[in-house]
């Protein structure tokens, strides 16, 4: 199997999500994806639970894909192993927090003296300026931030977090379509470059909707529970058993949905919902109207309805419901693959299908340090050497002594 980065070398010193995401997708197109971490702790979401067999399931399915070097930066000898392999990568990524990377010598100027054509990449809470870039920065704190919390969550309500760590998996995807973009660019000129971005930007630059209305007009963008701000039928409505999703959004899908779907062809003439600007007014009302009808019978025939009707629509799941949806399925979201701790595991797929080869799940996550042998001696380290490392405490393997690397 040829990947389409084969051969490319990156080195990932970042921890929990936003940089682990953008290496992992790294790894997964293929390139060869060495995470640099501390000991005994190494990436701090290696201390999340569950855990099987002491190894964290929530750092193994975000981590496959890539091998692990422990080492102690701190140390000459750690230093000089990560400037060996600074020399020969063509990638870095790192999430530390501004200043950091150069007071342990491995920031993009002491990288480029060494590595000119390094494609050297920064994920950070704010950024590597402005009056926040020293400030430490989590998900939440750039979600609060960004204003996104102040839009989510039911009208009059406090302000509600996205449910998943929204910014921190912006952040990885912004860092891994720039990084992209400059590989390609470094194909066409040899030149390598610096990259940063931050999880405050890169949730922001997601809201284009809200940043046309708020310059176009000062409109702020509160919360809204399920609807849309522009469009309406389009939100999630309650049902016998449940809530199901509608985008009826356009005069075609709105005569359907009354027509064929809710039976009310009276709809179409009350002058409250005539045209989409009516409609939007009276939501209030159109949510009665609509949500009377679905009351009368469980999702599960509503969502029919709406298929045969050629109206957009779904049930509103809980997570458990998702991973086990027929389709969620048959695409391949639910994949297994055998850790060399855990055992047999399920971790989420491949979210892009191709014609040809463009990404696979090759290798499990790595226990800390399991790889720091395998990656010395293809520096050329021998093995007396790693040996009276490994005694120096300048590398570390978890499982040395119980097992060789995998």
């Amino acid at each position: 199997m040829t990947l389409p980065l084969d051969g490319v070398k990156v080195l990932d010193f970042t921890a929990v999500m936003a940089g682990p995401y953008c290496t992992l997708m790294l790894a997964d197109m293929g390139a060869e994806v060495t995470k640099v971490e501390t000991f005994p702790e190494g990436d701090a979401s290696r201390r999340f639970d569950p855990k099987v067999n002491d190894e964290s399931y929530c750092f193994a399915v975000l981590n496959r894909n890539k091998k692990s070097l422990a080492l102690d930066m701190k140390q000459p000898a750690g230093r000089q192993i990560f400037m060996k392999l600074a020399a020969q990568a063509d990638i870095m990524v790192e999430n530390y927090r501004p200043g950091v990377t150069k007071k342990l010598g491995i920031d993009y100027a002491s990288v480029n003296a060494i590595n000119p054509g390094i494609i050297y990449a920064s994920v950070s809470g704010f950024g590597q300026t402005g009056p926040y870039s020293r400030k430490g920065g989590f998900d939440i704190i750039a979600q609060g931030m960004s204003g996104i919390m102040t839009m989510t969550g039911e009208p009059g309500g406090r302000p509600a977090k996205v449910g998943i760590a929204m910014n921190d998996i912006a952040a990885g995807a912004t860092a891994l379509y720039a990084i992209l973009g400059a590989y390609i660019g470094k194909l066409k000129s040899g030149k390598g470059q610096y990259l940063e971005t931050s999880l405050l930007e890169a949730g922001l630059a997601w809201t284009f909707w809200e940043a046309g209305a708020y310059f176009g007009s000062g409109e702020m963008p509160l919360a809204n529970g399920t609807r849309h701000r522009r469009s309406t039928p389009y939100q999630a409505y309650r049902t016998k058993d449940g809530y199901v999703t509608v985008g009826a959004n356009n005069e075609k899908l709105w005569t359907n949905l009354c027509v064929q779907v809710l039976g009310r062809p009276d709809l179409l003439e009350d002058p409250r919902f005539e045209g989409l600007p009516a409609r939007l007014t009276n939501i209030d009302a159109l949510e009665k109207e609509i949500e009377a009808v679905f009351a009368t019978q469980p999702t599960a025939h509503w969502v029919k309805k709406l298929d045969d009707a050629g109206v957009p629509g779904g049930p509103v799941y809980t997570y458990d419901q998702t991973l086990e949806d027929p389709h969620v399925l048959a695409r391949k979201m639910v994949v297994e693959i055998d850790h060399p701790r855990i055992g047999r595991m399920k971790m989420l797929g491949l979210p892009v299908k191709a014609s040809g080869e463009f990404a696979a799940i090759r290798t499990p996550a790595p226990w800390l340090g399991q790889h720091t042998g395998q990656v010395l001696r293809g520096l050329g380290y021998s093995d007396d050497e790693i040996a009276a490392l490994y005694a120096q405490k300048v590398i570390y393997d978890k499982y040395r002594v119980k097992a060789t690397a995998y």
